[in-house]
């Protein structure tokens, strides 16, 4: 599930005007608009404005957005020149007011913004309007080359007979490539499979962590953990964060000396491709594992075996480090998957997309209860399914929100007529589209591929499977490890040998981490590798 980064300052002023200037949509109804001015963008620009509002200005209210944040409004634009209105509606999306109709008159601070979308010819013989990630991690308040305002003091009347209008004149700047140091290494490579697929650069890229005295034992190849997740540029581990005990671990004697690497892919659609074959994607997978990995091999000294390859990683990252091992069984040694996303989805968090009629509602004929998105381990709920959904419809139809619904969507499914994803249920309403719920189980249930092909399957990852979820996970990730748990302890011929493991009462992301982790990897490196294999050299 979704991690959310951290927010970052706005830097800068912008030019705001409250001026009457010709209505775009119907002169009548709550209206509000927005354009950009010619100093932040040349250029037309096809995309989506929006308006943040709030009743406070601590922080900017485009800051303040989210599933059970301030309101946020969404408009999309074609071509839309400097100095052009675009008008927001009580036609168009919004959350968690689903509709500008419903804001009462009031005082509010209002902030407008643009995400600027890039055309994407791809070789499928789809065109579709995206926003393109800027090494940012597909977070549009904070992508280089958006625009946004300052945020205004506004008294807004939905009886006004002239609508309220911002103007955005400001650019979020470029973010700076991160240096090495002697222990993090980085670097992009522009993928050619991805890159020929989508009609656009596509780079993909790989964040290194050395081990202590790399350089000083320059005959020694070393075993590598490959950390899965949601995009970062930050050491694996943790190792650059202040204070981090990890990096007193990681450099204290006798720890043992592995290379650790996060791999970079955000597409699209969402900070991080998931690391598939995708319909709506193209070949992340391909491009990871003969593009991005042989460069790391050839950067770095790295024990060529697939004992020596482990996956790790969390919530997104545990889903990947799965799926990973199921579709690439021979090339990885073992997987420990934390906290992982649907592994069966009769469990996608709360719906069974096989079975439910509705995401949102469980229909009890006199009255529909709402399906719980977020939960504390105390039981107390935090955001309901339909206010997710809907803020990411809100953010961006067409799945262009960059959320995590949305992600699911392009990641496991079909492509529509239009060429974007086709919906599993409809934003709106929660309706499930069963045609689509079926191809994803055939495509990406990883439960369902695992069981049915248990047979050539089984006798390679038997013994490479850990699995760690907390028994109170916020997001009900819990249920579908119980799905795959159930699966594996009935497993026969062989029979399963790995582990899976459940905290009581802990939530997401619960798993081994730091010092742990690598003491877990090196013991299970002590058990499996074969009899040949070099232990010692990498342990100084």
């Amino acid at each position: 599930m979704t991690t959310p980064l951290p927010l970052l300052r706005l830097a800068g002023a912008a030019l705001l005007a409250l001026a009457t200037l010709p209505a775009a949509h119907a002169a009548e109804g709550p209206r509000i608009q927005v354009s950009f001015s010619a100093k932040a963008h040349a250029q037309p620009i096809t995309g989506r404005v929006y308006v943040a509002i709030s009743r406070s200005n601590e922080t900017p209210p485009i800051e303040q957005t989210d599933i059970t944040g301030v309101p946020l409004f969404g408009h999309d634009v074609s071509a839309l020149a400097p100095g052009q209105v675009a008008t927001i509606d009580a036609d168009d999306n919004g959350a968690p007011l689903t509709s500008l109709a419903q804001l009462p008159a009031g005082d509010y601070w209002m902030q407008p913004f643009v995400n600027v979308y890039t055309e994407f010819r791809r070789a499928d013989g789809h065109t579709v309007w995206l926003h393109m990630d800027q090494w940012e991690g597909q977070d549009f308040k904070h992508s280089p080359g958006n625009l946004y305002g300052k945020p205004v003091k506004v008294h807004y009347d939905p009886a006004a007979p002239t609508p309220v209008t911002l103007v955005a004149d400001q650019v979020i700047a470029p973010i700076p490539f991160p240096k090495d140091t002697p222990y993090v290494k980085r670097f992009r490579i522009k993928s050619k499979l991805l890159s020929d697929w989508w009609g656009q650069p596509i780079y993909l890229g790989a964040t290194v962590l050395l081990p202590k005295d790399y350089d000083e034992h320059p005959d020694v190849r070393y075993p590598v953990i490959y950390e899965q997740g949601h995009f970062s540029t930050r050491a694996p581990g943790g190792f650059d964060y202040p204070k981090s005990h990890f990096r007193d671990y990681w450099l204290a004697d006798g720890t043992p000396r592995y290379v650790m690497v996060s791999l970079q892919h955000p597409s699209p659609y969402y900070d991080d491709s998931y690391a598939v074959n995708s319909a709506n994607e193209g070949p992340y997978d391909d491009a990871i594992h003969q593009e991005l990995l042989p460069e790391i091999q050839k950067r770095f000294r790295l024990i060529d075996q697939p004992w020596a390859r482990i996956l790790e990683g969390g919530s997104t990252g545990g889903w990947i480090a799965m799926a990973q091992m199921l579709f690439h069984p021979d090339y990885y040694g073992g997987t420990f998957a934390s906290c992982p996303d649907a592994l069966d989805f009769r469990h996608h968090q709360v719906v069974n997309i096989y079975d439910d009629a509705n995401a949102y509602w469980l229909d009890k004929g006199w009255m529909k209860v709402e399906r719980v998105d977020t939960r504390q381990p105390d039981g107390n709920v935090e955001a309901m399914m339909k206010d997710e959904n809907r803020y990411e419809l809100a953010v961006g139809d067409h799945s262009r929100s960059g959320g995590q619904w949305d992600i699911w969507e392009a990641a496991f499914g079909p492509v529509g007529a239009d060429g974007y994803p086709r919906r599993l249920w409809d934003k709106r309403t929660g309706v499930i589209d069963h045609d689509v719920a079926h191809y994803w189980k055939q495509h990406f249930d990883l439960r369902y591929l695992l069981e049915t092909h248990w047979a050539t399957l089984g006798p390679k990852v038997t013994d490479k499977i850990h699995i760690y979820v907390g028994d109170a996970d916020t997001y009900n990730l819990n249920m579908g490890v119980r799905a795959m748990d159930a699966f594996l302890k009935r497993a026969r011929n062989p029979s399963f040998r790995g582990s899976v493991t459940y905290q009581p009462m802990a939530p997401h992301c619960w798993g081994p981490r730091g010092q742990e982790l690598i003491e877990t990897v090196t013991r299970y490196i002590d058990g499996h590798a074969p009899a040949d294999a070099d232990r010692t050299s990498w342990r100084y």
